[in-house]
Protein backbone atom coordinates (compact mmCIF):
# COMPACT_ATOMS: atom_id res chain seq x y z
CA UNK A 1 0.00 0.00 0.00
CA UNK A 2 1.13 3.54 -1.26
CA UNK A 3 2.35 6.08 1.71
CA UNK A 4 -0.66 8.23 0.11
CA UNK A 5 -3.27 5.96 0.42
CA UNK A 6 -2.11 5.46 4.20
CA UNK A 7 -1.95 9.05 4.70
CA UNK A 8 -5.86 9.38 2.94
CA UNK A 9 -7.80 7.98 5.92
CA UNK A 10 -5.93 10.54 8.73
CA UNK A 11 -6.24 13.54 6.90
CA UNK A 12 -9.77 13.03 6.05
CA UNK A 13 -10.03 13.15 9.75
CA UNK A 14 -8.21 16.37 9.90
CA UNK A 15 -10.25 18.40 7.68
CA UNK A 16 -14.07 16.45 8.89
CA UNK A 17 -12.52 17.61 12.32
CA UNK A 18 -12.01 21.11 11.48
CA UNK A 19 -13.83 22.12 8.54
CA UNK A 20 -15.79 24.89 10.19
CA UNK A 21 -12.58 27.08 11.40
CA UNK A 22 -11.02 26.03 7.57
CA UNK A 23 -14.06 27.21 6.31
CA UNK A 24 -14.23 30.23 8.17
CA UNK A 25 -10.55 30.69 6.97
CA UNK A 26 -11.32 30.35 3.83
CA UNK A 27 -14.44 32.75 3.64
CA UNK A 28 -12.55 35.65 5.29
CA UNK A 29 -9.97 34.90 2.60
CA UNK A 30 -12.15 35.55 -0.30
CA UNK A 31 -13.63 38.08 1.89
CA UNK A 32 -10.39 40.01 1.41
CA UNK A 33 -10.04 38.98 -2.00
CA UNK A 34 -13.12 40.54 -2.65
CA UNK A 35 -12.54 43.90 -0.55
CA UNK A 36 -8.76 44.62 -2.94
CA UNK A 37 -10.39 43.71 -5.80
CA UNK A 38 -13.87 45.89 -5.44
CA UNK A 39 -12.00 48.83 -4.17
CA UNK A 40 -9.73 48.78 -6.99
CA UNK A 41 -12.31 48.61 -8.97
CA UNK A 42 -14.19 51.55 -7.49
CA UNK A 43 -11.22 53.95 -7.44
CA UNK A 44 -10.34 53.10 -11.35
CA UNK A 45 -13.94 54.32 -11.92
CA UNK A 46 -13.32 57.79 -10.22
CA UNK A 47 -9.98 57.60 -12.23
CA UNK A 48 -11.32 57.09 -15.09
CA UNK A 49 -14.46 59.42 -14.36
CA UNK A 50 -11.74 61.99 -12.99
CA UNK A 51 -9.93 61.78 -16.18
CA UNK A 52 -12.65 63.21 -18.17
CA UNK A 53 -13.24 66.38 -16.12
CA UNK A 54 -10.12 68.30 -17.71
CA UNK A 55 -8.91 68.97 -13.79
CA UNK A 56 -5.44 67.60 -12.88
CA UNK A 57 -4.32 66.96 -9.73
CA UNK A 58 -0.90 68.86 -9.83
CA UNK A 59 -2.08 72.00 -10.64
CA UNK A 60 -4.45 74.04 -9.27
CA UNK A 61 -7.27 74.67 -11.48
CA UNK A 62 -10.81 77.07 -10.66
CA UNK A 63 -13.43 75.04 -10.18
CA UNK A 64 -11.83 71.43 -9.76
CA UNK A 65 -11.40 71.74 -5.58
CA UNK A 66 -13.99 68.87 -5.10
CA UNK A 67 -13.48 67.05 -7.86
CA UNK A 68 -9.66 66.42 -7.06
CA UNK A 69 -10.53 65.67 -3.80
CA UNK A 70 -12.53 63.07 -4.69
CA UNK A 71 -10.28 61.47 -6.16
CA UNK A 72 -7.30 61.77 -4.20
CA UNK A 73 -9.84 60.55 -1.55
CA UNK A 74 -10.94 57.14 -3.59
CA UNK A 75 -6.44 56.62 -3.89
CA UNK A 76 -6.24 56.85 -0.69
CA UNK A 77 -8.83 54.61 0.06
CA UNK A 78 -7.59 51.99 -2.08
CA UNK A 79 -4.15 52.92 -0.65
CA UNK A 80 -5.32 51.85 3.00
CA UNK A 81 -7.25 48.77 1.84
CA UNK A 82 -4.44 47.88 0.43
CA UNK A 83 -1.70 48.59 3.16
CA UNK A 84 -4.08 46.49 5.46
CA UNK A 85 -4.18 43.48 3.23
CA UNK A 86 -0.82 43.57 3.52
CA UNK A 87 -0.62 44.02 7.43
CA UNK A 88 -2.98 40.95 7.45
CA UNK A 89 -0.36 38.91 5.03
CA UNK A 90 2.57 39.74 7.74
CA UNK A 91 0.23 38.51 10.69
CA UNK A 92 -1.30 35.18 9.05
CA UNK A 93 1.68 32.88 9.92
CA UNK A 94 1.62 33.76 13.18
CA UNK A 95 -2.09 32.84 12.84
CA UNK A 96 -1.59 29.42 11.11
CA UNK A 97 1.27 28.53 14.23
CA UNK A 98 -1.14 29.35 16.62
CA UNK A 99 -3.97 27.25 15.06
CA UNK A 100 -1.48 24.29 14.98
CA UNK A 101 0.20 24.48 17.96
CA UNK A 102 -2.99 24.99 19.44
CA UNK A 103 -6.47 23.01 18.50
CA UNK A 104 -4.81 20.96 15.95
CA UNK A 105 -1.86 19.29 17.79
CA UNK A 106 -1.74 20.90 21.31
CA UNK A 107 -5.50 20.30 22.17
CA UNK A 108 -5.10 16.59 21.41
CA UNK A 109 -1.99 15.72 23.57
CA UNK A 110 -3.27 17.81 26.39
CA UNK A 111 -6.35 16.08 26.41
CA UNK A 112 -5.44 12.13 25.05
CA UNK A 113 -7.57 12.52 22.36
CA UNK A 114 -4.51 11.39 19.79
CA UNK A 115 -4.86 8.11 21.44
CA UNK A 116 -8.10 7.45 20.42
CA UNK A 117 -6.41 7.71 16.46
CA UNK A 118 -3.17 5.52 17.22
CA UNK A 119 -5.70 2.94 18.05
CA UNK A 120 -7.38 2.72 14.96
CA UNK A 121 -4.33 1.19 13.18
CA UNK A 122 -2.75 4.76 12.84
CA UNK A 123 0.87 5.08 14.06
CA UNK A 124 2.16 8.25 15.75
CA UNK A 125 4.23 9.16 13.08
CA UNK A 126 1.55 8.63 10.32
CA UNK A 127 -0.97 10.78 12.91
CA UNK A 128 1.87 13.65 13.09
CA UNK A 129 1.92 13.43 9.22
CA UNK A 130 -1.81 14.16 8.95
CA UNK A 131 -1.81 16.79 11.15
CA UNK A 132 1.09 18.54 8.79
CA UNK A 133 0.22 17.63 5.82
CA UNK A 134 -3.87 19.00 5.56
CA UNK A 135 -2.90 22.44 7.00
CA UNK A 136 0.34 22.62 4.85
CA UNK A 137 -1.41 21.83 1.82
CA UNK A 138 -4.38 24.25 2.79
CA UNK A 139 -1.75 26.83 3.79
CA UNK A 140 0.53 26.67 0.32
CA UNK A 141 -2.76 26.80 -1.36
CA UNK A 142 -3.91 29.46 0.42
CA UNK A 143 -1.08 31.91 1.11
CA UNK A 144 0.05 31.69 -2.54
CA UNK A 145 -3.37 32.96 -3.78
CA UNK A 146 -3.15 36.19 -1.36
CA UNK A 147 0.24 36.43 -2.05
CA UNK A 148 -0.60 36.67 -5.88
CA UNK A 149 -3.54 39.49 -4.93
CA UNK A 150 -1.41 41.51 -2.87
CA UNK A 151 1.43 41.54 -6.00
CA UNK A 152 -0.83 42.72 -8.46
CA UNK A 153 -2.73 45.17 -6.16
CA UNK A 154 0.35 46.89 -5.95
CA UNK A 155 1.14 46.98 -9.76
CA UNK A 156 -2.24 48.53 -10.32
CA UNK A 157 -1.08 51.10 -7.03
CA UNK A 158 2.11 51.99 -9.08
CA UNK A 159 0.70 55.33 -11.00
CA UNK A 160 -1.46 56.23 -7.99
CA UNK A 161 -0.83 59.07 -5.83
CA UNK A 162 -0.71 57.04 -3.01
CA UNK A 163 1.78 54.13 -3.09
CA UNK A 164 3.89 52.21 -0.73
CA UNK A 165 7.19 50.53 -2.27
CA UNK A 166 8.52 46.91 -2.76
CA UNK A 167 10.90 47.40 0.05
CA UNK A 168 8.73 48.44 2.94
CA UNK A 169 9.13 45.40 5.72
CA UNK A 170 4.85 45.07 5.17
CA UNK A 171 4.76 45.28 1.60
CA UNK A 172 7.82 43.19 1.44
CA UNK A 173 6.10 40.20 3.75
CA UNK A 174 3.05 40.16 1.59
CA UNK A 175 4.03 39.09 -1.95
CA UNK A 176 6.47 36.82 -3.74
CA UNK A 177 7.47 33.60 -1.69
CA UNK A 178 8.53 34.68 1.37
CA UNK A 179 4.37 34.80 3.01
CA UNK A 180 4.34 30.90 1.81
CA UNK A 181 8.16 30.46 3.93
CA UNK A 182 7.05 31.86 6.87
CA UNK A 183 4.08 30.51 6.85
CA UNK A 184 4.84 27.17 6.49
CA UNK A 185 7.61 27.61 8.85
CA UNK A 186 5.58 28.54 11.49
CA UNK A 187 3.23 25.93 10.60
CA UNK A 188 6.72 23.87 11.69
CA UNK A 189 7.70 25.48 14.56
CA UNK A 190 4.09 25.45 16.05
CA UNK A 191 4.17 21.51 15.61
CA UNK A 192 7.12 21.39 17.31
CA UNK A 193 5.77 23.53 20.34
CA UNK A 194 2.90 21.61 20.87
CA UNK A 195 4.92 18.41 20.94
CA UNK A 196 7.87 19.54 23.36
CA UNK A 197 5.08 21.25 25.90
CA UNK A 198 2.22 19.23 25.48
CA UNK A 199 0.03 22.47 26.42
CA UNK A 200 -2.26 24.16 24.33
CA UNK A 201 -1.78 28.16 25.69
CA UNK A 202 1.96 27.57 26.63
CA UNK A 203 2.86 26.27 22.66
CA UNK A 204 0.52 29.24 21.24
CA UNK A 205 2.69 31.95 23.21
CA UNK A 206 5.55 29.92 22.31
CA UNK A 207 5.21 30.10 18.22
CA UNK A 208 4.08 34.14 18.45
CA UNK A 209 7.21 34.56 20.20
CA UNK A 210 9.19 32.65 17.69
CA UNK A 211 7.30 34.30 15.01
CA UNK A 212 8.02 37.98 16.66
CA UNK A 213 11.89 36.53 16.67
CA UNK A 214 12.06 35.43 13.63
CA UNK A 215 10.67 38.41 11.76
CA UNK A 216 13.00 40.52 13.91
CA UNK A 217 15.44 38.49 12.91
CA UNK A 218 15.38 38.23 9.33
CA UNK A 219 14.38 41.42 8.85
CA UNK A 220 17.62 42.70 10.39
CA UNK A 221 19.70 40.64 8.17
CA UNK A 222 17.69 40.85 5.02
CA UNK A 223 19.86 43.30 2.67
CA UNK A 224 22.89 41.29 3.56
CA UNK A 225 21.07 38.25 1.51
CA UNK A 226 22.19 39.65 -1.51
CA UNK A 227 25.02 41.96 -2.49
CA UNK A 228 23.92 45.38 -3.27
CA UNK A 229 25.22 47.63 -5.30
CA UNK A 230 27.53 50.39 -4.78
CA UNK A 231 26.95 54.02 -6.21
CA UNK A 232 29.94 56.42 -5.86
CA UNK A 233 29.87 60.08 -6.93
CA UNK A 234 31.78 63.16 -6.37
CA UNK A 235 30.09 65.59 -3.32
CA UNK A 236 28.05 68.28 -5.54
CA UNK A 237 27.71 66.01 -8.51
CA UNK A 238 24.15 66.01 -10.20
CA UNK A 239 23.63 62.08 -8.99
CA UNK A 240 20.54 60.91 -8.89
CA UNK A 241 19.27 58.06 -6.53
CA UNK A 242 17.48 55.08 -9.21
CA UNK A 243 14.04 54.75 -9.05
CA UNK A 244 12.13 52.15 -6.35
CA UNK A 245 15.52 51.39 -4.71
CA UNK A 246 16.13 50.67 -0.89
CA UNK A 247 18.98 53.17 0.57
CA UNK A 248 21.30 50.51 2.29
CA UNK A 249 24.00 52.77 3.45
CA UNK A 250 25.43 55.43 2.77
CA UNK A 251 28.72 57.87 3.73
CA UNK A 252 32.21 58.75 2.10
CA UNK A 253 35.12 57.47 0.80
CA UNK A 254 38.53 58.86 1.17
CA UNK A 255 41.39 58.72 -1.50
CA UNK A 256 42.55 55.76 0.24
CA UNK A 257 40.07 53.80 -0.57
CA UNK A 258 38.77 53.85 3.59
CA UNK A 259 34.62 54.57 4.07
CA UNK A 260 33.20 57.17 6.42
CA UNK A 261 29.84 57.26 8.07
CA UNK A 262 27.82 59.87 6.85
CA UNK A 263 27.75 61.93 9.73
CA UNK A 264 31.36 62.26 10.05
CA UNK A 265 31.49 66.26 9.76
CA UNK A 266 27.85 66.26 11.47
CA UNK A 267 29.06 67.92 14.95
CA UNK A 268 32.39 69.66 13.13
CA UNK A 269 33.22 73.56 13.69
CA UNK A 270 34.37 73.73 10.16
CA UNK A 271 33.31 74.25 6.76
CA UNK A 272 31.63 70.98 5.57
CA UNK A 273 34.16 71.23 2.94
CA UNK A 274 36.92 72.17 4.63
CA UNK A 275 35.95 69.15 7.23
CA UNK A 276 35.69 66.85 3.77
CA UNK A 277 39.27 67.80 3.07
CA UNK A 278 40.22 67.41 6.12
CA UNK A 279 39.40 63.91 6.38
CA UNK A 280 40.82 63.51 2.50
CA UNK A 281 37.31 62.49 1.53
CA UNK A 282 37.43 62.00 -2.47
CA UNK A 283 33.75 60.70 -3.72
CA UNK A 284 30.05 59.91 -2.03
CA UNK A 285 28.90 56.43 -1.75
CA UNK A 286 25.22 54.69 -1.65
CA UNK A 287 24.77 51.35 -1.18
CA UNK A 288 20.93 50.31 -2.28
CA UNK A 289 19.06 47.35 -3.57
CA UNK A 290 17.68 48.06 -6.87
CA UNK A 291 13.95 46.64 -7.37
CA UNK A 292 15.31 44.12 -9.71
CA UNK A 293 16.86 42.50 -6.34
CA UNK A 294 13.29 41.54 -5.20
CA UNK A 295 13.35 38.18 -6.56
CA UNK A 296 16.90 37.24 -5.51
CA UNK A 297 16.37 38.33 -2.20
CA UNK A 298 12.68 37.04 -1.76
CA UNK A 299 14.25 33.72 -2.58
CA UNK A 300 17.13 33.13 -0.41
CA UNK A 301 15.13 34.47 2.69
CA UNK A 302 12.12 32.04 1.73
CA UNK A 303 14.86 29.21 1.13
CA UNK A 304 16.29 30.11 5.00
CA UNK A 305 12.26 29.70 6.37
CA UNK A 306 11.94 26.36 4.36
CA UNK A 307 15.08 25.11 5.82
CA UNK A 308 13.79 26.06 9.27
CA UNK A 309 11.19 24.56 8.21
CA UNK A 310 12.42 21.63 7.86
CA UNK A 311 14.79 20.87 10.73
CA UNK A 312 11.38 21.83 12.91
CA UNK A 313 9.79 19.00 11.46
CA UNK A 314 12.88 16.69 11.62
CA UNK A 315 13.00 17.38 15.39
CA UNK A 316 8.86 16.87 15.70
CA UNK A 317 9.11 13.43 14.17
CA UNK A 318 12.40 13.11 16.96
CA UNK A 319 10.57 14.12 19.88
CA UNK A 320 7.67 11.71 18.71
CA UNK A 321 9.57 8.48 18.18
CA UNK A 322 11.03 9.27 22.21
CA UNK A 323 8.22 9.48 23.51
CA UNK A 324 5.95 7.61 21.75
CA UNK A 325 8.16 4.96 19.79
Amino acid sequence: MSTLSLMRGPARVVVRRYRRPLWTVGALALAGIAAVVGTYLWTSSVSDTFAGTGCSAQKVTRGCGDTVRHFLDAEFHFHQVFAYADLVMMLLPAFIGIFVAGPVIGRELESGTYKLSWTQSVSPARWLAAQLAVPAVLTLAGVSVLSAVCAWARSKANGMHYTLQWYERVVYGAMGTVPVGYALCMLAFGALAALVLRRTVAAMIVTVVAYGALVVALNTVRNSLWPVRTDTFRFGSAYRFPDAAADTGQGWITTGGKRLPADVCLNSADDLKDCLAGHDVAFRYLDYHPASHFWPLQLVETGILLVLAAAAVALAFRVLRRRHG
